[in-house]
């Protein structure tokens, strides 16, 4: 079945980066649309970030353009969350999905999920 296992989160200052990774497994990793989503404390979950199947489309939610990178590598079937500029309020848990419809911004846009990776930003 598909596995979809995030790594990279930690804590971090505020202005400082991280780089997140999701190791994907169980599926022809570069037929698929792949995306970031995350959810703080008491809210729901928001999309961040999606890329194209063949990594040359991006799309970036507005709260995180100019200071996330979205990238992967079809190699290593994983792909990656550059963050800069960290903020505290990116603090959230971060996940990886799938892409079942082709090009989804919205939640339900996306089957396959990981169990995600905690960041937090601190002042």
């Amino acid at each position: 079945q598909v596995q979809l296992v995030e790594s990279g989160g930690g804590l971090v200052q505020a202005g400082g980066s991280l780089r997140l990774s999701c190791a994907a497994s169980g599926l022809t990793f570069s037929s698929y649309a792949m995306g970031w989503f995350r959810q703080a404390p008491g809210k729901e979950r928001e999309f961040v970030a999606a890329i194209s199947w063949s990594g040359t489309s991006t799309y970036y939610s507005y709260f995180v353009k100019g200071r996330f990178t979205i990238s992967r590598d079809n190699a290593k079937n994983t792909v990656y969350l550059q963050m800069s500029s960290l903020k505290p309020e990116d603090t959230a848990v971060y996940y990886c999905a799938t892409d079942r419809t082709g090009w989804g911004h919205n939640e339900a846009d996306f089957g396959s999920w990981g169990q995600g990776t905690q960041v937090i930003v601190s002042s």
